[in-house]
C-alpha cells in the first residue's frame, strides 16, 4: 500500500476481518494515516465481498493478510502482530475472540497498552447480547425506526447509514481515538465496547429531550423534522422530481414564502401545528406548478433552505461536491473522499480495496514477520 499521511500516522491497528461498521471504522482510520493490517480468513469468508473486490470500498487503504485464527500458529502470529499494535478492531459476537484465545485479557497480557475495540450490534452483555441482528434490527429496538416515515405507511428504512455507520462505525472510531489518547498518557490500554444499539440511542439524545419536554409527538408527521411541518419537508415537482425544504427559522421561512409567491399575512402562524396538514397540501400544490429545474432557478441565491433531491449520479456531478473534491476515482470506482479535512496533516486514500489475502506476504513483512517465518506458516496452513 502507499505510504501514510494524516494525523494518525504512526498508529498501528490490527483489524480482524468482518463486515459492516468494523471495516468502515478501519477505513476511516486508514484514511487518516493509521497503519491498519486486516486479517482475513484463509477460506472464502462469505463476508459479502462483491464479485470484483475493488467495489467493496470500505476495504480500501490497507493490506489484507489471510490468517487462520483457528490454527494455533495463526493465533500465535496474530498475537505477535497485536504485541506491536496500538489498537485492535473486532466485530464478532461476544465470546468468539475469547474462544480463539484472542480476547481482551489474552491481548492485554502481551500488550498492556493495547486499545481493544469491540463492535457488536447489541453490546457485550444484556439479554440480546448473543442474538443475531443487522442494522434494521438495532434501529428498530432503539426506537429510531418507528420515528421515521409517513402516516399510514410502514416505517421508512434509512439505508444502513444511521445504525451501522452512524451509531456503530463512528462511535467505535470516536471511542478508539479517545482511548488511544488516554493510553499515551497512562501507558495502559482498555476495551472499547461499541454497541450499535448504544450509538443509535446516543444519536437520539435530542429527541429524548424533546419527548420529555412534551415537544415530540409519537405519531408520524406531527413534528418539525419528521415531515409534519410544511416548511421542513419534501415535495414533488411538475416533472415528477422532488425538492427538499428546511426553512425553520423565521427569516428563511419568509424568504421561502416570497419565492413561492405566498402572502404570509394570509397564512396561519408558521408553528400552528393544527394548520400544518392543510399547509403541507398547499405547499405541495405550489411545488407541483414548476419543474425541479425551474425551482432551482427560482431559489438560486435565495436564503430559503432549499435543495433539489438528487440521484447519486447527479450528486457526484453537483458543483459543490465537485468543488470539494468529495468524490475521487480509485481503480475506476467512485470513492467518497476522506472526511473530515485537516489543514496540516491531510488524510488521503492509500489505494483501493484489496481482495481477501492479497497482501499476506507483503503485509506481514511490513509488520516485521521474516520471510522464513512466512514460509513456515504457509507450509503449516496457518496463512494463505
Amino acid at each position: 500500500m502507499e505510504g501514510g499521511s494524516g494525523p494518525l500516522q504512526g498508529i498501528r491497528i490490527v483489524e480482524i476481518g468482518a463486515i459492516g461498521p468494523g471495516p468502515f471504522c478501519a477505513m476511516l482510520l486508514a484514511d487518516m494515516g493509521a497503519d491498519v493490517l486486516r486479517l482475513d480468513r484463509t477460506a472464502a469468508s462469505g463476508l459479502g465481498v462483491p464479485k470484483e473486490p475493488r467495489f467493496d470500498v470500505t476495504r480500501r487503504g490497507r493490506p489484507s493478510a489471510a490468517v487462520d485464527l483457528k490454527h494455533p500458529d495463526g493465533v500465535a502470529l496474530a498475537k505477535s502482530l497485536i504485541a506491536q499494535a496500538d489498537g485492535l478492531i473486532e466485530g464478532f459476537r461476544p465470546g468468539v475472540m475469547e474462544r480463539l484465545g484472542l480476547g481482551p485479557d489474552d491481548c492485554a497480557a502481551i500488550n498492556p497498552r493495547l486499545v481493544y475495540g469491540r463492535m457488536t450490534g447489541w453490546g457485550q452483555d444484556g439479554p440480546l447480547a448473543h442474538e443475531v441482528g443487522h442494522d434494521i434490527n438495532y434501529l428498530a429496538i432503539s426506537g429510531a425506526l418507528g420515528l421515521i416515515g409517513r402516516k399510514g405507511r410502514p416505517p421508512a428504512i434509512p439505508l444502513n447509514l444511521v445504525a451501522d455507520y452512524g451509531g456503530g462505525a463512528l462511535y467505535l472510531a470516536l471511542g478508539l481515538l479517545a482511548a488511544l489518547i488516554e493510553a499515551q498518557r497512562s501507558g495502559r490500554g482498555q476495551v472499547v465496547d461499541a454497541a450499535i444499539l448504544d450509538g443509535v440511542t446516543s444519536l437520539l439524545a435530542n429527541t429524548y429531550g424533546y419527548h420529555a419536554n412534551g415537544r415530540w409527538t409519537a405519531a408520524l408527521e406531527e413534528n418539525v423534522v419528521d415531515g409534519g411541518a410544511p416548511f421542513y419537508n419534501v415535495y414533488e415537482t411538475r416533472d415528477g422530481r422532488h425538492v427538499a425544504i428546511g426553512a425553520i427559522e423565521a427569516k428563511f421561512y419568509a424568504e421561502l414564502l416570497d419565492v413561492m409567491a405566498l402572502d404570509p399575512a394570509a397564512l396561519p402562524d408558521q408553528f400552528d401545528r393544527a394548520a400544518w396538514p392543510a399547509m403541507c397540501e398547499r405547499f405541495a400544490a405550489v411545488f407541483k406548478t414548476r419543474t425541479r429545474a425551474e425551482w432551482d432557478a427560482a431559489m438560486a441565491g435565495r436564503d430559503a433552505c432549499y435543495a433539489p433531491v438528487l440521484s447519486l449520479d447527479e450528486a457526484m456531478a453537483h458543483p459543490q461536491i465537485a468543488a470539494r473534491h468529495a468524490i475521487v476515482d480509485i481503480d475506476g470506482v467512485p470513492h467518497a473522499a476522506p472526511a473530515p479535512r485537516f489543514s496540516r496533516t491531510p488524510a488521503r486514500i492509500r489505494g483501493g480495496a484489496r481482495p481477501e489475502g492479497a497482501d499476506t506476504r507483503s503485509g506481514l513483512a511490513a509488520w516485521g514477520v521474516s520471510e522464513r517465518e512466512i514460509a513456515r506458516l504457509h507450509a503449516a496452513g496457518a496463512i494463505k
